[in-house]
């Protein structure tokens, strides 16, 4: 199979944004007298959507969580934003497909405006054609929407376009408009996670990604 497309996630796949996000959440979390310590907890908050999280976590009624996504976003813009890191090895391997003529898109769940500006702040936007992310109002904040509107927006072809993520949102919306996908096992979801959310192919590092798109 040769792809032609190649769809990357943001978080926990291009970047390590464990401290940024986090700090945000807890930020958030205080405001409503929550002290939120639990590594697993917290790590599992790092994927979904915010209004999932807050919902699913800590049973927030709808109207809590535009008020808590408020308070992270306080925080996250601010701070939280470059409270991140690149993946070693990451640039090297979005330069590589570029080189071989293969279009890079984003399809992240963040906000849009805040993903723009970290790949900017990593001075890797220029290997990319182009970017998708949420509505700061929660519109398009599925990832199976998400690359939806890639594929109609591009007008790709399913058969050679692939998604690359760390959590079963990536992969199950890769499953939900007919395209292939690659797991990646260096972030924030777990094997047993992974495994069943039935991916294409599964990578365990970052230069791995290569292989298989090669």
């Amino acid at each position: 199979m040769e792809y032609k497309n190649i769809l990357f996630d943001l978080d926990g796949t291009l970047t390590d944004p464990y401290l940024g996000i986090t700090n945000a959440v807890k930020y958030s979390l205080r405001k409503f007298g929550i002290e939120e310590n639990n590594e697993n907890t917290l790590r599992a908050l790092i994927g979904p959507p915010l209004e999932t999280s807050f919902m699913e976590f800590y049973q927030f009624d709808i109207n809590k969580t535009k008020t808590a996504i408020g308070y992270y976003r306080e925080y996250f813009s601010e701070k939280g934003i470059y409270e991140n890191k690149l993946y070693p090895g990451i640039e090297d391997v979005l330069a590589k497909i570029k080189d071989r003529n293969k279009t890079i898109i984003l399809a992240t769940s963040k906000p849009a405006i805040f993903a723009s500006k970290i790949l900017k702040y990593f001075n890797i936007d220029k290997y990319f054609y182009d970017m998708t992310g949420s509505n700061l109002d929660g519109t398009l904040g599925e990832k199976d929407e998400i690359i939806k509107f890639i594929i109609e927006k591009h007008d790709l072809k399913p058969e050679t376009t692939i998604m690359i993520g760390d959590r079963k949102y990536d992969i199950s919306g890769a499953h939900k408009n007919n395209i292939h996908s690659i797991a990646v096992m260096y972030g924030y979801g777990s094997k047993e996670e992974l495994e069943q959310s039935n991916p294409t192919y599964f990578c365990e590092n970052v230069p791995d990604i290569l292989e298989i798109i090669r």
